[in-house]
């Protein structure tokens, strides 16, 4: 029952409802309240002595016999101020305000929440996100509805917000290598600089890491268009990583890291995009030798997690930790956001563009895993990939059959 008074249609009935029934009660009442008026205005004109048989009849139960017939024949002055069709029309006259108040007001109260929603709704259209609808004291399928579009207002409200820090971060990441390079063509046309292999080089870092830039928003952009593209198979997890990691060898050797792979001697089969899982390892381990380099140790885990009834089911993990300074709290709670670095990252020359962790929860995402992170046992941070496995889906497989 409660629920169904939730219902819009059902509460405007019922109030259409009790509004009309008041309004004819209002009607019976003015009626009755004018009939009483003339019948003591006839009574007050009566002579005494018929007044007092008047009143005798009236305790007699006797007002509509013979006799009173009579009297009212006699005494009544025929005006037609005092005849019923006159009592009908002042009814009427009263109740026709009481009406329009009445049913205004309820049309207010029914339709408030809708006002308060198309009133925000201008506002937002010119592009302040700020407002939000009132439902005032309404309940049930309106309330319902004002919140779910005061919900719509905030995730405009965010999606503005993270295009105009989108935007800021990506001219910012355009400018700086743009500006060096501008800068030094300039000073090799003037004869400052010599164009030799080692200003070529220096040029050509600059334009690879605007490659790198470009690749990454593309990805993202195309993942948010729903159109990237997953090549996905039954891929080996553990070839993977032995295939990443070893073109990374040189690299954690210069950084002075000390890699620790603890790899299963079985294959650990999951059904992912074998190119964007090593887009993905390649980033986490890009990320360590940016960042935490300092703790000159890395560990690589693959494990294959069977347990079907774990809230991911059977899964691939892939683990990457690093003895690092860890994460300061306010980057460790927008982690996974794009162009989100620590202060101190924005000041070095390692910093990087700050997409690379969010590639990662995209690609995995993507493709229907998970990515946390979380310190690790050496005080630095700890990533954890899972990815369906190949085991999963034949779990699923026999579980429908």
């Amino acid at each position: 029952m409660a629920r169904g008074l939730d219902r819009i249609w059902v509460r405007f009935g019922l109030w259409i409802a009790a509004t009309v029934l008041v309004t004819m009660g209002v009607l019976g009442a003015s009626i009755m309240a004018f009939a009483e008026y003339q019948y003591r205005r006839f009574h007050s004109n009566l002579p005494v002595s018929v007044q007092q048989e008047l009143d005798k009849l009236a305790k007699e139960d006797q007002e509509d016999g013979p006799r009173a017939v009579e009297i009212y024949g006699q005494y009544w002055t025929g005006d037609l101020l005092f005849g019923e069709k006159w009592s009908l029309v002042i009814g009427l006259l009263v109740c026709l305000p009481f009406g329009l108040i009445a049913g205004f007001w309820v049309s207010r109260i029914v339709t408030l929440p809708l006002a308060s929603m198309a009133e925000a709704a201008q506002k937002i259209a010119t592009g302040n996100f700020s407002v939000r609808a009132e439902s005032g004291t309404d309940t049930g399928e309106m309330a319902d509805m004002v919140r779910d579009f005061n919900r719509m207002t905030d995730a405009l409200e965010r999606l503005e917000k993270e295009r105009k820090a989108t935007a800021a971060a990506v001219s910012h990441e355009l400018r700086t290598p743009l500006t060096v390079l501008r800068a030094r063509l300039h000073a090799v046309c003037d004869g400052v600089i010599t164009a030799d292999a080692a200003e070529f080089s220096t040029l050509l870092e600059q334009v690879e890491h605007l490659s790198r830039l470009v690749d990454d928003l593309h990805t993202l952009s195309m993942a948010d268009a729903g159109r990237l593209s997953l090549r996905t198979d039954d891929i080996d997890l553990v070839g993977v990583v032995e295939d990443a990691m070893a073109g990374f060898a040189n690299r954690l050797e210069q950084h002075g890291m000390r890699l620790e792979l603890h790899l299963p001697d079985e294959p650990v089969f999951v059904h992912a995009d074998r190119d964007r899982m090593r887009q993905v390892l390649s980033n986490l381990v890009e990320n360590a030798l940016r960042h935490a380099s300092s703790g000159g140790w890395l560990r690589i885990d693959v494990e294959d997690i069977a347990d079907a009834r774990s809230p991911e089911g059977a899964v691939g993990q892939l683990t990457v930790s690093d003895a690092g300074s860890g994460l300061p709290e306010d980057v460790q709670k927008r982690l996974f956001e794009r162009f989100m670095r620590s202060d101190t990252a924005r000041s070095r020359a390692t910093g990087g563009s700050g997409l690379g962790l969010s590639i990662v929860h995209t690609l995995v995402t993507q493709q229907g895993g998970t990515v946390r992170a979380e310190r690790s046992a050496r005080g630095g941070t700890r990533f954890t990939v899972r990815v369906p496995s190949v085991r999963a889906e034949d779990d699923a497989l026999d579980i429908e059959r």
